[in-house]
């Protein structure tokens, strides 16, 4: 996990006219009277690396222009925000390993790491936000979940921005280690290149062994 401490900058970027807005954290901020945090998770449907996540809680008085959807972004404003982010709000990154999602499946995996995160947040959040369909049992606050969340909270967004980055960080330093999968490009995802490295190279290490396309991979080479 890591964790940013908050400072004052703002971004250069203009917020997108139809974007996430902060509506929904001013009624948790009133409600339960404390930081409302942001969750978000980046690498679900991966054949290979972590899931990441990050939570994120926004100073209201300094919260980054332009923060939106990560895949909405480019790579380049992602890095950018990133580092704004992490200098004006409080952050905590934590991520599930290949072998703890086989272990607990990518769902339970991701709501393992959610929790993780919200743990190091160096500031206890009275509520969080969580992106998609759940609210992961053991969260140390309550919280609710929001549907394509990362459209529609400010606080969701910037922990999707810092999710993605920081894994497609993690994955570019696999990509280094493990030359000619090419885990540096496709970030573990499930490409023809990808397939094809399988084919030639076989499984390492870092591939996720329960997913469909690695199983039958290993169940062919253990008939042989």
């Amino acid at each position: 996990m890591a964790k940013c401490k908050k400072a004052e900058q703002i971004s250069m970027f203009a917020p997108p006219p139809d974007g996430p807005d902060f509506a929904i954290e001013k009624r948790a901020m009133t409600r339960f009277d404390g930081p409302v945090a942001g969750v978000d998770e980046v690498g679900r449907g991966p054949l290979a690396g972590p899931v990441v996540t990050a939570a994120v809680i926004l100073d209201p008085d300094a919260i980054p222009e332009g923060l939106n959807d990560s895949k909405k972004l480019s790579e380049a404003r992602r890095e950018v925000l990133f580092d704004i982010i992490c200098e004006t709000a409080h952050v905590s990154i934590a991520s599930a390993a290949p072998d703890r999602i086989d272990l607990l499946n990518i769902r339970g995996a991701t709501l393992w790491a959610m929790v993780k995160a919200l743990e190091g947040l160096p500031v206890a959040p009275a509520y969080a936000l969580f992106d998609g369909r759940d609210v992961p049992p053991g969260a140390p606050c309550p919280g609710e979940h929001v549907i394509k969340g990362d459209g529609r909270s400010l606080s969701i967004a910037a922990a999707s921005i810092v999710a993605k980055v920081a894994r497609d960080r993690m994955m570019k330093r696999v990509g280094q280690a493990f030359p000619g999968f090419g885990f540096e490009e496709h970030m573990g995802y499930g490409t023809r290149k990808h397939l094809e490295a399988l084919d030639r190279l076989g499984v390492c290490e870092h591939h996720r062994m329960s997913f469909r396309p690695i199983a039958e991979r290993l169940a062919a080479d253990q008939a042989r």
